[in-house]
């Protein structure tokens, strides 16, 4: 067979290669197999879907930072306490409510 020299900071290891093996193609797996629709859409779409998933959650705390923020400033205008100064009149706001559910 052939030997194989495999080599790291502090370890020098020699390997002999007896037999070739079979091909990981053809090893089946109990649980699952590799043509599963999931093995493949994760292989082939893994990276654009954590892309749109990544920018899509972006796009919902941005909404409901904006829309709680807008809440709160309509409370401002119609003269009631601000949260900061202990008013609790947001809290009957459905834009305020909107915004915390997003």
């Amino acid at each position: 067979g052939s030997l194989i020299t495999l080599s790291c900071l502090s370890h020098r290891v020699v390997c002999q290669v007896i037999s070739s093996a079979v091909p990981a193609d053809s090893v089946q797996d109990n649980a699952t197999s590799d043509d599963s629709w999931i093995t493949r859409l994760e292989s082939n779409y893994g990276f654009y879907i954590g892309l749109g998933l990544a920018v899509f959650s972006s796009f919902l705390i941005g909404s409901s930072v904006i829309l709680k923020k807008k809440g709160l400033l309509r409370l401002v205008e119609k003269g009631g306490t601000r949260a900061g100064d202990g008013g609790h009149g947001y809290l009957k706001d459905w834009l305020w409510w909107a915004g915390l559910l997003t």
